[in-house]
């Protein structure tokens, strides 16, 4: 009964189990068996060299690559409802200790060249205004909108026009790999994509993300940064462990396809009621205060986001008969 957020879903079986095979003596921090097979697994999935560190929150993913990515005196641009800008507390600013961040506009959240040269244009070149050095899209974005191969390649085209680094907040990146049925490389590095935040706690993880560097050399710094923020952990090889389980196993891909296909369900209720369309797993619905009061009367949780509407997400673990009851109460309003 519970759609108020991904990040309450459990632990998916195989990590679990992986978390107990690397419950044995081994080498602390990234010296581990476990964490030393990340850059060959990763290359492998994304069918190129790249480097690939754990980190143990999204937040930590986003900020180690935004760092890597532009100084302290640049700034990033992204979308005005970015997570990024919303809802990380500053943790940007303060991990590029002090880039600012640029609003761009577009729908679902979603970034377009125009918006971006928008932002561009209105920043004059001389050293009394901020400078860009990178760009920051979210894919999954906050409507669940998921950006096409095509589309980050355009935006990956400007970034390069324009000497900006390309981020790409992956926190639902498995939920737009399986909503596009595309090579992750696809919307990635080739479509110009210089680092991603790879996101696993919302889908199936327990406490593991992934930074992965299509530019290797961005890592090299980046593990001194790691270390200074305090985010080096002793026992690392957990981490490395959830995280070589889900890909090895393709859970991540088999999880996110679940809980897209739960959104759709919910997303055929919904009807007139959607905001957005639902292209990965979440739902956004117009509904009054006194719908809301009655679907929760009914049991069901979700997110009130904003006058009139309603964010449902679909977890992987949610079956068709724990999300049929929740489509039926919103058939029925």
């Amino acid at each position: 009964m519970r759609f108020f957020s991904d990040n309450a879903a459990p632990a998916c079986p195989e990590v679990l189990a992986a978390l107990n095979t690397a419950n044995v003596l081994d080498t602390a921090y990234d010296g581990d068996q476990w964490s030393q097979r990340l850059d060959g697994v990763v290359s492998a999935l994304f069918e190129t060299p790249v480097r690939a560190l754990w980190v143990a929150s999204g937040t930590a993913a986003n900020c180690l690559a935004l760092a890597a990515l532009c100084p302290p005196h640049g700034a990033v641009i992204c979308h005005r409802d970015a997570h990024i800008q919303n809802d990380e507390c500053g943790a940007p600013e303060f991990y590029t200790h002090g880039a600012k961040l640029l609003l761009a506009a577009g729908a679902g959240a979603k970034l377009t060249p125009d918006s971006v040269k928008a932002v561009l244009a209105a920043t004059r070149k001389d050293v009394h205004q901020v400078q860009p050095h990178a760009l920051s899209i979210t894919q999954a974005t906050e409507y669940g909108r998921v950006y096409t191969p095509d589309e980050v390649a355009a935006l990956g085209a400007v970034a390069r026009a324009h000497g900006l680094g390309l981020h790409m907040d992956g926190a639902r990146f498995a939920n737009a790999v399986a909503y596009l049925g595309c090579a992750p490389a696809d919307i990635t590095w080739r479509a110009g994509v210089d680092a991603l935040s790879f996101g696993f706690i919302k889908n199936g993880g327990m406490m593991a993300e992934l930074l992965v560097f299509f530019r290797p050399e961005l890592a090299d710094a980046t593990l001194y940064r790691r270390k200074r923020a305090g985010l080096l952990a002793s026992k690392g090889r957990y981490l490395a462990a959830q995280i070589l389980a889900m890909i090895e196993g393709d859970a991540w891909r088999r999880n996110a396809r679940a809980a897209n296909a739960g959104a759709a369900l919910l997303a055929a209720a919904a009807g007139e009621r959607l905001v957005h369309p639902v292209e990965a797993n979440e739902v956004f619905l117009r509904v009054t205060p006194d719908e809301a009061a009655r679907l929760r009367a009914a049991g069901f949780d979700f997110y009130d986001w904003g006058p009139g509407e309603a964010r449902l997400v679909v977890s992987w673990h949610q079956r068709r008969e724990d999300i049929a009851p929740l489509a039926a109460a919103i058939a029925a309003l």
